[in-house]
């Protein structure tokens, strides 16, 4: 099939946007934090993938926000800096399991910051601190982290969901977006999308 010089392929962020990881780069990833036993960066790594949060959201969760007496929660809602509007996420068990391992290893209490500062105390890492360790990331595997950023994470789940379901609105809750037209803009839905997945369906 023939698609004009618009298209975008499902998930594809518009010119100047961010790319998403692919299900085997985060896969690549997670190993070689693992492999290094870098338990903060397979903490912040796991939770900035399900949380799909902004930067200055993420860094800034304490251990109360994602902890309980009886262990990390599998689903967590935070108030978004941006908006002002509040936002649920999951913690899947792999996430879950890294949180849990980095918060018992640096014996963190339910006030601390979940990603602590190590040169400025009692304050989180910062935001730009944040993508320069995204920027190590995707280097682990190949990547050029000229394509990616923070917003490489918090795009790879809902595009991927977007390119399985093409349920926008879905997509819309996760990221926390107030309008519609802000989950087509992110994720750079075209018409032709649209009428792909018209086409596919059958009545």
């Amino acid at each position: 099939m023939l698609h004009s010089p618009a298209f975008r392929f499902p998930g594809r962020p518009p010119t100047g946007a961010k790319l998403a990881l692919k299900p085997f780069h985060v896969w690549g990833i997670r190993v070689r934090l693992q492999v290094s036993n870098r338990l903060r960066d397979l903490a912040l790594f796991d939770l900035a993938l399900d949380s799909k949060l902004r930067g200055c959201d993420l860094v800034k969760l304490r251990v109360g926000d994602v902890m309980t007496a009886s262990g990390v929660r599998s689903r967590v809602m935070v108030m978004q800096q941006k908006t002002g509007r509040p936002v649920q996420f999951e913690i899947t068990e792999q996430a879950r399991r890294s949180i849990a391992a980095w918060i018992d290893r640096r014996s963190l209490k339910s006030d601390d910051f979940l990603f602590p500062s190590r040169v400025r105390h009692g304050r989180p890492i910062t935001t730009r601190q944040y993508a320069r360790l995204v920027d190590q990331w995707v280097q682990l595997v190949g990547l050029d982290p000229a394509g990616y950023g923070t917003h490489s994470l918090r795009r790879t789940k809902v595009a991927l969901l977007y390119k399985k379901t093409g349920n926008l609105r879905a997509c819309q809750l996760l990221l926390g977006h107030t309008k519609l037209e802000s989950t087509v803009r992110y994720l750079g839905v075209e018409v032709d999308d649209a009428l792909e997945m018209s086409e596919a369906l059958e009545i």
